[in-house]
């Protein structure tokens, strides 16, 4: 991006934050919506433990927005099956399923264990590539991050400029308490394996149950350093995104 379009980027991600950064999450979903052109903006989520929160609110303010939904090919089938049923019940109309390039599984992972022997490159071809090819399309993307899961996520801004993207947080300042609150308030469908003790929901093979008091995010690439996955990664800093 030019350095002058990305100063312009940058200016109106400030300003959206002035005016909207501590408005609420529905208030800042719709004023994301107003302010990109049509067909620019979409959603990326896990379908994951919280994501049906944000999902809800996009339901509510315009369900024809873009929902990107990386199918790595390695998620449980819980979660494929929450997805279309998270995505029936409120009415989403454009879900679009990103799934990695087969030549890239044939060349570097044919056996399909490289998440045991490289966890990063196994992200990448899985989930990194997928979504960025996807986002090209894009000029403006809303997550689920909250500022409560990780330290890298901790001074996140609710609009950031990133790749020369506009990224909204809508959820930013959320607790624990607030998204389980909504839920509740809403009658909205859990992920069928949060009862069964999984707090954050990757991909099987690197997804673990959590105890009691546990961090949520504890059960994910158990007894490795990595704490986020590959499309977290742009310009060489970390990004997170939903859980």
């Amino acid at each position: 991006m030019p350095l002058d379009a990305h100063a312009l980027l940058t200016a109106r991600a400030a300003q959206l934050n002035a005016d909207y950064g501590d408005s609420t999450p529905e208030a800042i979903l719709g004023a994301a919506i107003r302010n990109a052109k049509i067909g620019d903006i979409a959603f990326v989520s896990s379908f994951g433990a919280e994501s049906v929160v944000l999902l809800h609110m996009l339901s509510r303010v315009d369900p024809t927005v873009p929902v990107l939904f990386l199918e790595t090919g390695m998620l449980f089938p819980e979660t494929l099956a929450y997805q279309s049923t998270v995505a029936e019940t409120l009415g989403l109309t454009d879900i679009r399923i990103l799934r990695p390039d087969s030549t890239d599984l044939f060349l570097h992972d044919p056996e399909g264990d490289l998440h045991q022997r490289d966890p990063d490159t196994c992200c990448a071809l899985r989930k990194t590539k997928p979504l960025e090819l996807a986002l090209q399309a894009f000029d403006a993307v809303v997550t689920g991050r909250k500022r409560h899961q990780t330290g890298d996520r901790a001074a996140m801004q609710v609009f950031e400029v990133d790749a020369g993207k506009l990224r909204i947080n809508p959820l930013a300042s959320w607790t624990p308490q607030d998204i389980a609150a909504y839920m509740d308030a809403h009658d909205l469908p859990r992920h069928p394996l949060v009862a069964q003790g999984f707090a954050s929901i990757g991909c099987a093979p690197c997804t673990t149950k959590v105890a009691p008091g546990e961090d949520p995010r504890a059960g994910r690439w158990r007894g490795r350093v990595k704490t986020e996955c590959g499309i977290h990664f742009s310009g060489g800093r970390v990004w997170p995104a939903n859980r």
